[in-house]
């Protein structure tokens, strides 16, 4: 059985991989030169083939050649890169005048579509790995508190709204009050960004610069609460959401100390070694 892999960046490509080498699929990869990690060539895979990203066409010629009519698309392809530094082919072109919305959603369907009308599926990305997908309740040893609860709350309100607009999925929170929302950045980068604002705060207040701002600077607390969630009717081909070591470290250094998911439809990309990070950084994780 062939299964094609369509590789963005970070780990989760590599763990498609190992999945469905261990269900018995020999796997040919699509390694994207922008954003996969040369280590993909180390995991066993059939044959590894890399591509710029604006070449649809060579990528479907390649999968053709070599048989697949399944496959799959995991890790992550930067939102500007998918906008600004590619230099698409022909059909590529014709797809993107085509679109109504410049969002990933809308070009990685179309994608999709054009896969398919060439007699390749694309599956959902974490089939193979649904132990990984975050489950309803407390993963982490310490519950959020009572204001962690009221932030994630008012976070998810908030994070639904830009999700439904593929604006982004996450949004940082202190007290109720929303400090950053994602936008082409990415979680990790919205995250720090968040930390250094609540840094400015501090350093306003302790300087008095903050007087006549309304108290923002005295009364936020510096703890934060990251909200991650999937997009209306999520498409689990891909942007699928994905949390690891990375990103919890990311939030221990900005101060935040509480994360919320949706449970079914985020990726815990490390497992149980990522819940321990979290555990030794104090770091609450609940799903709903």
């Amino acid at each position: 059985m062939k299964l094609g892999l369509i590789a963005g960046n970070g780990r989760f490509p590599m763990l498609v991989l190992d999945a469905a080498r261990a269900r018995g699929y020999e796997v040919v990869v699509a390694a994207i030169k922008e954003e996969t990690f040369a280590e993909i060539s180390e995991h066993g895979a059939a044959s590894v083939y890399w591509f710029s990203l604006g070449e649809l066409s060579r990528l479907i010629e390649m999968f053709q050649r070599e048989g697949v009519t399944r496959a799959v698309m995991a890790g992550q392809v930067k939102h500007k890169q998918i906008f600004s530094a590619i230099r698409p082919d022909w059909r590529l072109a014709k797809l993107l005048l085509s679109l109504r919305t410049r969002n990933t959603d809308a070009l990685l369907s179309a994608v999709a579509k054009v896969l398919g009308d060439e007699g390749i599926v694309l599956e959902n990305s974490t089939s193979l790995l649904e132990p990984l997908l975050a489950k309803a309740g407390v993963a982490s040893s310490r519950a959020p508190s009572e204001s962690e609860l009221q932030s994630i709350a008012y976070g998810r309100n908030v994070a639904r709204h830009l999700a439904q607009y593929d604006i982004g999925q996450t949004v940082v929170v202190a007290e109720s009050a929303c400090v950053a929302v994602e936008a082409m950045e990415g979680t990790d980068a919205t995250i720090a960004r968040a930390g250094e604002l609540m840094r400015s705060l501090e350093e306003d207040a302790e300087s008095g610069d903050g007087v006549g701002s309304g108290g923002a600077t005295s009364t936020l607390s510096r703890s934060l609460v990251v909200v991650k969630v999937a997009k209306p009717n999520q498409d689990m081909r891909f942007d699928v959401p994905v949390i690891g070591v990375k990103t919890f470290e990311t939030m221990h250094a900005a101060g935040a100390t509480c994360l919320a998911v949706d449970a079914g439809q985020c990726l815990l990309i490390d497992g149980q070694a990522g819940i321990e990070v979290a555990d030794r950084l104090r770091i609450a994780i609940v799903a709903d």
